[in-house]
């Protein structure tokens, strides 16, 4: 059994690489990535993952992303490097964008072929190397993903499911794919894997369509029925208390939470607050810096945006911009900025304090 780590675009053939690839009896772990610099990011924290592990033998699967020139220099010289001193890594990319071309022609682990798409190169490619273990609906559905992201509309039935399966997948976004991916592709992976049931039934595009609100309920729904909206709130209190060891942030003795583009703070940050009331304030920055703030009266969230970046709003909820933010792919990146920015502003309150008692 190989250990391989799978990057995959977050799309319905990315994510549909990765349905393919969940079948084999490998020891997977998944990762995606949109173009540009999310990808090095990802493969950033994949060398660090295969540098922790005491296991020597891995293999770096990409799929439906294709790398530049650039790019797939520094992959591969990581890759050497690490085999160098005692690693055993394989490296292999499997794509369909003529636009990677050229890495193709120089790299022997760049595979390319622009007549398939990538889930039916994946799907094929497993076949024969990673011991696939084909459920009876696969064939089909590779053939519904490879219609529509070809765009093959002469395949009508198989254009008409996928064209609902695409849906199915840019709809889903109740989870922060950042601060959870783990959870997130499962989501995704599962709404897919329940959504093949509909294959082969009359009109079965259509039962699909109608269906989709319901396939995402029943991932958030465990023992009691409610709106959508209520369970998935629940399901993410519940993320974001699952990982507020890791999640914890401090300012002047007070005990925070930092969340990234979770949003909607109104609600899920006071679910947080009601559910952990060791916590005194919540935080969540998005993608473009903004601050959307929660307390419960433990401490005034106004006068700690206003500290951190000039903001303001209500002593339980507040916000504001933090000048100069980057955005991240990864959470841990997010919270050395925001941590920077609070050691910042505790320096230079404590000196200021400094100063006014030397007067």
């Amino acid at each position: 059994m190989k250990k391989i780590h799978h990057l995959s675009h977050i799309d319905l053939d990315g994510y549909s690489c990765q349905l393919v690839m969940r079948h084999t009896p490998h020891d997977m772990t998944f990762y995606n990535a949109n173009y540009g610099a999310e990808v090095k990011d990802k493969l950033e924290l994949i060398l660090e993952n295969i540098d922790k592990s005491v296991e020597k033998e891995s293999t770096i699967l990409i799929s439906d992303l294709n790398l530049s020139v650039e790019e797939a220099k520094w992959i591969d010289r990581e890759v050497n490097k690490r085999n160098d001193n005692g690693k055993k890594i394989d490296l292999l990319l499997l794509d369909h964008h003529g636009s990677g071309e050229d890495c193709a022609t120089r790299f022997a682990w760049y595979y390319l072929d622009t007549q398939r798409c990538a889930t039916k190169i994946v799907y094929d490619y497993a076949k024969e190397h990673f011991d696939l273990q084909e459920p009876k609906w696969m064939q089909k559905y590779v053939d519904i993903v490879n219609a529509v992201d070809l765009w093959k509309q002469n395949e009508q039935e198989n254009f008409e499911y996928g064209k609902v399966f695409m849906r199915l997948i840019n709809e889903a976004k109740e989870l922060n794919r950042v601060m959870f991916a783990k959870e997130d592709n499962e989501y995704k992976l599962t709404l897919l894997e329940n959504g093949v049931a509909f294959i082969g039934q009359e009109n079965g595009h259509i039962a699909l369509d109608e269906n989709i609100y319901f396939l995402k309920k029943n991932f958030f729904k465990k023992d009691h029925n409610d709106t959508i909206d209520n369970l998935s709130t629940e399901y993410i209190v519940e993320l974001l208390g699952r990982h507020r060891n890791e999640m914890t942030i401090y300012y002047k003795g007070y005990k925070g939470f930092l969340s990234y583009g979770v949003g909607n703070t109104s609600i899920i940050g006071n679910g947080f607050l009601t559910k952990y009331p060791d916590y005194d304030f919540i935080v969540d920055v998005s993608y473009r810096g903004t601050m959307s703030l929660r307390a419960d009266n433990q401490v005034s969230v106004a006068q700690i945006s206003k500290e951190w970046c000039g903001g303001g709003g209500h002593p339980n909820a507040a916000g504001g911009r933090i000048q100069g933010f980057k955005e991240q792919y990864r959470y841990d990146k997010v919270k050395q900025q925001i941590e920077a920015l609070i050691n910042h502003k505790e320096s230079v309150a404590g000196k200021l304090d400094y100063k006014e008692e030397a007067h």
